[in-house]
């Protein structure tokens, strides 16, 4: 706006001095033809020496506003006839000014008879008549540039207003993608043509930077997944456990009603010695199976590692409740064990277990079961024996 301002003033100022000069020419050779004009009404007065009708002749062409004053001289350069406008009202000074500014000197023609000097005429410029057309000059001079400067600072506002929407619009989509990685967000289309090849450009860096950081979360997933799960059960693992654990003693309502449940293999030593570590493999992949299909989506199961697991209760609120469990989930190991080596073993699992709300502490915890755990193991091998 303000370059729009100084452009319209300088233009202003520029044209105004071009149509002052334009005018002066054109003033200059206005009154030149006047008194040409004038010249060849006179020569009749000045041969017959008739002041009267040279007077008469000013006073008509005066009163037609064309000049201020005029002067009849003879060949002798006497005064011979006159004629001013209102030689007694004094015009305004700036009229004055200009006037003396265009017509320094009145404009002499000389007035002619059969190819001879017989006298000439002087005319002087009406001040009036050029202070108005001067002003009226200056008047259409000013409104058409104020009308141009005020077209052109809304087409301005315009462009500004669209290029401020279009840089809030950009600035918006960066900050979302910088604050909330928000990689989804796509710059709208503009109407400007700059704006919008750089929205299609960025769109395209967004594009591109979504698929990385989907690639990138995937694979953030797919490790987080092999931290905290066993490669060959699927179950979580001793870490998940932890943390999972650690999570449910301090939430005060799930605390109390939970239980913990360690599983302990009797006989899987025996299946490795005598079939291979393949149909341990086999025995635990399946012996985890068979942990998650009795939990399904109530219980959480855990591999701590070799034969030893883990289950999560949830929803219990007595003993007994996680004895029926227990009992429940034994029953689920009777079945034999297929080696897929065309054998099958039978396998039993010593499972002790603690309550969470007896408990203050995660060590408590899981002393508890695994000690119960071990009560349960050795029963089974005095049993045995």
């Amino acid at each position: 706006m303000i370059s729009i301002v100084i452009a319209m003033v300088l233009i202003w100022l520029l044209l105004s001095i071009a149509s002052v000069v334009t005018l002066k020419q054109y003033a200059q050779k206005n009154l030149e033809l006047t008194a040409a004009t004038m010249s060849r009404s006179i020569e009749a007065s000045l041969v017959f020496n008739d002041k009267t009708a040279a007077t008469e002749t000013l006073t008509t062409l005066g009163n037609q506003g064309q000049f201020a004053a005029a002067q009849v001289l003879d060949k002798h350069r006497h005064l011979f006839a006159r004629w001013s406008w209102n030689p007694d009202n004094n015009p305004d000074t700036l009229g004055t000014l200009v006037s003396r500014w265009l017509f320094p000197t009145p404009v002499v023609q000389p007035v002619l008879h059969n190819n001879s000097v017989i006298g000439e005429v002087r005319v002087t410029a009406r001040d009036s008549l050029i202070s108005h057309f001067i002003w009226m000059s200056f008047a259409v001079l000013t409104g058409s540039i104020l009308l141009a400067s005020f077209v052109a600072l809304t087409i301005t506002r315009s462009l500004h207003h669209g290029i401020d929407a279009a840089l809030q619009n950009i600035t918006e989509v960066v900050h979302d993608v910088r604050s909330n990685r928000n990689f989804s967000r796509r710059v709208e289309e503009e109407r400007i043509e700059e704006f919008h090849l750089f929205g299609q450009d960025f769109n395209s860096l967004l594009d591109e930077m979504e698929e990385w950081q989907q690639k990138l979360q995937a694979r953030n997933a797919q490790l987080m997944r092999t931290a905290m799960h066993d490669p060959l059960t699927g179950l979580a693992n001793r870490a998940a456990f932890r943390n999972n654990i650690a999570a449910l003693m301090n939430d005060v309502s799930a605390q109390t009603n939970s239980a913990l449940l360690f599983l302990d293999g009797d006989n899987f030593k025996s299946v490795n010695d005598t079939w291979g570590h393949a149909a341990g493999d086999c025995v635990l992949i399946e012996l985890a199976s068979r942990m998650v299909e009795f939990g399904a989506k109530r219980h959480q199961s855990y591999r701590l590692g070799g034969d030893e697991f883990a289950m999560v209760l949830y929803g219990v609120h007595s003993e007994s409740d996680v004895q029926q469990i227990c009992a429940a989930l034994s029953q689920q190991f009777l079945r034999p064990f297929d080696l897929h080596n065309g054998h099958t073993v039978k396998m039993s699992l010593s499972i002790g277990f603690a309550l969470t709300w007896e408990n203050t502490s995660v060590e408590t915890l899981l002393e508890q079961a695994d000690r119960n755990m071990y009560l349960v193991k050795n029963h089974r091998s005095k049993i045995i024996s």
